[in-house]
């Protein structure tokens, strides 16, 4: 049982949308540019796209989870801390530590990625609507907890050399919150996170097995 209802939910999606315009515009064309930096490679590119990601889990994690979701669930509180730690990790492994490699490619994992993003990014909306939500009460892309994992899960598909298991924890732990979640707030848009977190992991696991395998041999 929720310790809030279905309207409180999208209360505070609609008063958060209306508080951080135009902050949605900008998380958009950050997400294009993640997108453009994967196929017109650069020396930095791998550094801003990780940025990107790290930028969008620290602002969902601190401006919705802790200062708009947490008036309506106590439970946001923790919630803002585990966005705000996977953030601090995106920074660490791909700013600091360089472990992130991204690329376009025409393996089945990369145009699974591809379609992860832009389901995060244009299908998600389109599917709310279609649902009977509001557009000002809608979850938004870059900005918000499940659009930001769904895009996660893509942008990590679309990277070239294995991924730091420790950046899989609590996108996998998210989707399992936010995909159960989904049923009783009635959020269709959300029933694919479930599915992504599951699909990521296994696909990433089985590239990460198989260059393990190439690398022996």
């Amino acid at each position: 049982m929720l310790p809030f209802s279905v309207e409180q939910f999208f209360e505070v999606f609609a008063s958060y949308n209306k508080a951080i315009w135009p902050a949605q515009i900008v998380a958009l064309l950050m997400g294009a540019l993640a997108l453009v930096l994967l196929f017109r490679r650069s020396r930095l590119s791998d550094e801003v796209i990780a940025g990107i990601l790290a930028a969008m889990w620290a602002w969902t994690g601190i401006a919705y989870h802790l200062m708009f979701f947490a008036t309506i669930n106590k439970l946001a509180y923790g919630f803002g801390a585990l966005f705000t730690l996977q953030a601090a990790a995106l920074a660490y492994v791909g700013l600091f530590q360089r472990r992130l490699t991204f690329g376009a490619s025409n393996a089945p994992i990369a145009w699974i990625g591809v379609a992860f993003v832009l389901y995060a990014a244009v299908i998600y909306p389109l599917v709310g609507v279609v649902a009977g939500h509001a557009p000002a009460e809608l979850p938004a892309f870059g900005v918000t907890p499940c659009p930001v994992v769904i895009f996660t899960f893509g942008m990590l598909l679309l990277t070239i050399r294995p991924v730091p298991r420790l950046l899989l924890i609590i996108p996998i732990l998210w989707s399992l919150i936010g995909g159960s979640a989904a049923i009783l707030l009635r959020v269709p848009q959300d029933w694919l996170l479930l599915v992504s977190g599951i699909v990521s992991v296994a696909l990433l696991a089985g590239r990460e097995q198989r260059l393990v395998t190439a690398s022996s041999q």
